[in-house]
């Protein structure tokens, strides 16, 4: 499977899961709101999913997957799997305990979360009782996330990407159905990200059966390649999560604000992950296994190709995103989110919030473009050492935001944004220096052309909102069918520039989609 197709597989299916998550954030605004329900309910489901971003897909996935490309090129299938097994074992002896431990730690894990909550004992409380029932979804997940790596390996991407739409599905149903029956909708969602878990696992399990790859129970050994994994991956474990940790920061800083801050974080966060979930992922994904297994085979040519392939997605996809997030960004979060207990009140610090992390985008998709090179080489202290960078970065902007202007929420959102430019600037040329990766023809002469229709398409996206300034405010029918014609418009005219400045090309796109970049295709290279 090419590259392109590979992302097109991923993108496809995410894109699914992101418009299913839609519809999930609009059940849980109009049940939810933006109050402290939904506070408590949002820090508790920021930690499973932490430490599930942090160490199960993002530092176990990542040092996992070339070792487990490498095992199967080596020593076929039947090795591979048992390495799976193995790690799995590794995984559930550090998960079962881990998880045990939170949840009878979980008011102390609460104070050092959000230690701003300490002065609202019962947000506080509602927070501690949810993150009880929720954190059993990282054991779920995080099995999830080493099936995924199995699946991926062996070229099947949709199962793993379709994986998302159950959690989202699961979550509607469950707010929906429990809600009248639980105190409030906080539970009903916290049992929902339980429920959710499981399914997701059990989906996974079939289909690993299917392909003929089941991960069955072994007993846990330390071999030599179980060791290599965990050497591997605890420095990615702060290398791959540094938009996690800074996340994560945010709900620290966000706690000693007033109330909402945290929700409206939270939902401006979930509008962000659309772009960044459908490219930053569907790159992230297919490229590590890709770069793993064309290095081992020595194919160093294609390899170049498909990073600077990666990078030209990044750009030619993220930069208009995050453009027309920032300039639609209020009417996104009014059509969306505005119903039942989430106010007008709520849309504006949303929106705001929304526009700072959009400018952040394309910085967070490159870092996906960038990191597997490191990791298809075995090489985590690179990312490590640029994560730490950009931490120190985040950590010094919140408190210069914080205390030195009068930004509150917005500034948590822009600190995040400007730490992840510092962290892709640092990997990229980290690349650069080492030559292991150097701009292409094609990459050069593309990314000034789709700056220049981004450019285009923010102008018109601009005047349009202010044209249409009264129907945007209109009723949800009438102002989604607004917001949606301006969105078509915007992505037309984008399409249309791109197209005359030469950046995209039909029958280049179908050729990309039938075989591998980095094969002998010279034309593709010159104007």
């Amino acid at each position: 499977m090419s590259f392109a197709r590979a992302v097109a597989t991923v993108g496809g299916f995410t894109m699914l899961s992101r418009i299913a998550g839609f519809a999930r954030d609009m059940v849980m605004a109009a049940v939810v709101g933006a109050g402290p329900v939904a506070d408590a309910f949002f820090i508790a489901f920021k930690l499973p999913n932490f430490f599930r971003r942090l160490f199960a897909e993002g530092a176990f996935a990542s040092a996992f997957v070339p070792l487990f490309a490498k095992e199967l090129q080596a020593g076929g299938r039947a090795s591979a799997v048992a390495f799976a097994r193995e790690a799995q074992a590794a995984l559930l002896v550090v998960l079962l305990p881990f998880t045990a431990a939170l949840i009878v730690l979980m008011p102390w894990v609460m104070r050092a979360l959000a230690p701003g909550l300490a002065d609202d004992p019962a947000t506080f409380a509602l927070a501690v009782e949810f993150g009880r029932i929720t954190f059993p979804y990282l054991l779920f997940i995080s099995l999830v996330a080493l099936y995924g790596g199995v699946l991926n390996s062996i070229e099947h991407f949709g199962e793993v990407a379709a994986t998302p739409i159950l959690l989202n599905l699961a979550l509607i149903a469950v707010v929906l159905g429990l809600t009248p029956v639980m105190p409030n909708g906080g539970y009903a969602a916290a049992t929902g990200v339980f429920i959710a878990g499981l399914v997701q696992f059990l989906w996974l399990i079939w289909a690993c059966r299917r392909e003929g790859v089941g991960v069955g129970l072994t007993r846990p050994v330390r071999s030599a390649r179980v060791m290599r994994l965990l050497m591997l991956a605890l420095p990615t474990a702060i290398a791959g999560g540094v938009q996690q940790i800074g996340t994560m920061l945010d709900v620290v800083w966000a706690s000693f604000l007033p109330a909402g801050a945290i929700s409206a974080l939270w939902y401006a966060d979930r509008v962000a992950q659309l772009p960044l979930g459908v490219v930053g992922v569907a790159i992230g994904t297919a490229l590590l296994p890709l770069l793993a297994r064309q290095m081992r085979a020595g194919e160093d040519a294609a390899a170049q190709a498909n990073q600077n392939r990666a990078v030209e997605f990044a750009l030619l996809l993220t930069l208009p995103s995050a453009l027309a997030l920032a300039v639609l960004a209020e009417p996104v979060v009014r059509i969306l989110f505005e119903r039942g207990s989430f106010g007008a009140g709520d849309t504006r610090r949303a929106a705001a919030a929304l526009a700072a992390f959009a400018a952040g985008l394309p910085a967070f998709v490159l870092v996906k473009a960038f990191i597997p090179a490191f990791y298809a080489r075995e090489d985590t202290r690179t990312p490590l050492y640029a994560a730490i960078v950009a931490i120190v970065v985040n950590v010094a902007l919140n408190v210069s935001f914080l205390l030195g202007t009068r930004l509150e929420h917005v500034g948590i959102a822009l600190a995040t944004s400007l730490s992840g430019w510092v962290n892709a600037a640092f990997l990229g040329l980290s690349l650069r220096a080492r030559r292991q990766f150097a701009s292409d023809a094609r990459l050069r002469r593309n990314a000034p052309r789709i700056v220049i229709a981004t450019a285009a398409m923010t102008a018109a996206l601009w005047l349009a909102v202010g044209w249409l300034a009264g129907p945007l405010h209109g009723g949800t029918l009438v102002g989604g069918l607004t917001l949606a014609g301006v969105c078509l418009a915007g992505g037309l005219i984008y399409g249309a520039a791109s197209m005359l400045l030469g950046v995209l090309r039909l029958a280049e796109l179908r050729s990309l989609l039938r075989r591998q970049p980095g094969a002998k295709r010279e034309s593709t290279d010159v104007d």
